[in-house]
């Protein structure tokens, strides 16, 4: 299996497990602070990140050279995080997943911004069907909403927190100098953890934990080992295999996995008008993955 093909899988991997917070957290939202939830999240993550390291030998030194670059990446996702969960209380999962395939656009923009990713036009064309079909879903097959602009309070929060993910997975290639995918991954969610201690504080100290319901925990567990110390191992593996766009281009299959996990749940299936915007969305990706360029631009 090429190296590009081992990027591939990774985000074919990621897609399925993130698309699982979306269901799970929308489910959560209501009962936690966002901030607290993700601080949990992130000390639980580490400290597994942190075993698994120290089972393989540990830390080399080079890795704690230039730490700030951990505090970076580390406020881009935190910042994607709480703003998620945010937006999950009034959002619905599906079309906050929508959102979620806007990235692609962004990352690639940024791409080139941070490290000359450049663009070709039949991935601008898989962007444009990307973004058409995300419009689609997020606005729920509503032409006078489209026209009208009217979307929701939780969309654009989360919106602003896709921002702090499209420019994550070109940073990576940027501040990246060698280290190993978990040893990196492990810096950023250590950083992440403090930072989400200093911001969230207070309230760790006056949330009413005996009260909180069983799928809060149940959602701080499956984000913290498989949307969060997974994830971020596998976009981190595949952001130095692939460009920013096509990396993020797996974004495009999270709708299709949360309509299933939404399904599963047994809540429901969206209006067949919206499975058309989806549809595009599909077709963005198989797009996309079409023609595999190298990568350019700097790797560590």
């Amino acid at each position: 299996m090429t190296e590009a093909a081992r990027g591939h899988l990774a985000m074919l991997t990621f897609s399925a497990l993130v698309a699982g917070s979306f269901s799970l957290g929308s489910m959560a939202a209501p009962h936690i602070a966002p901030e607290v939830l993700n601080t949990l999240r992130f000390a639980l993550a580490g400290t597994v990140l942190g075993t698994l390291i120290a089972l393989r030998g540990g830390i080399p030194p080079a890795a704690w050279h230039a730490p700030w670059r951990y505090f970076v990446l580390a406020g881009l996702f935190t910042a994607y995080f709480v703003l998620m969960f945010e937006g999950l209380k009034t959002g619905a999962p599906v079309p906050m997943a929508a959102v979620f395939t806007l990235t692609p656009v962004m990352a690639a923009g940024f791409g080139w911004m941070l490290v000359r990713q450049r663009t070709t036009l039949r991935m601008a064309l898989a962007l444009a069907f990307g973004g058409a079909g995300a419009l689609w879903v997020i606005f729920r097959a509503d032409i006078e909403a489209l026209l009208a602009f009217r979307v929701g309070r939780g969309e654009v929060i989360y919106f602003i927190g896709c921002i702090s993910h499209a420019i994550y997975a070109p940073m990576v290639r940027k501040l990246n100098r060698g280290e190993p995918p978990l040893v990196f991954t492990f810096g950023t969610v250590v950083a992440g953890t403090l930072i989400l201690l200093a911001y969230a504080w207070p309230r760790l100290w006056t949330t009413d934990w005996a009260a909180l319901p069983s799928i809060v925990w149940v959602a701080i567990v499956y984000t913290a080992l498989f949307a969060s110390a997974a994830t971020f191992v596998l976009l981190q593996y595949a952001a130095m295999r692939l460009p920013s766009a096509k990396v993020m281009a797996y974004t495009y299959l999270t709708p299709s996995w949360v309509i299933l996990s939404e399904a599963a749940l047994g809540r429901g299936w969206p209006p067949a008008a919206v499975l058309g915007g989806v549809a595009l969305t599909v077709l963005a990706l198989a797009l996309l993955l079409k023609d595999d360029a190298p990568v350019t631009g700097k790797t560590g």
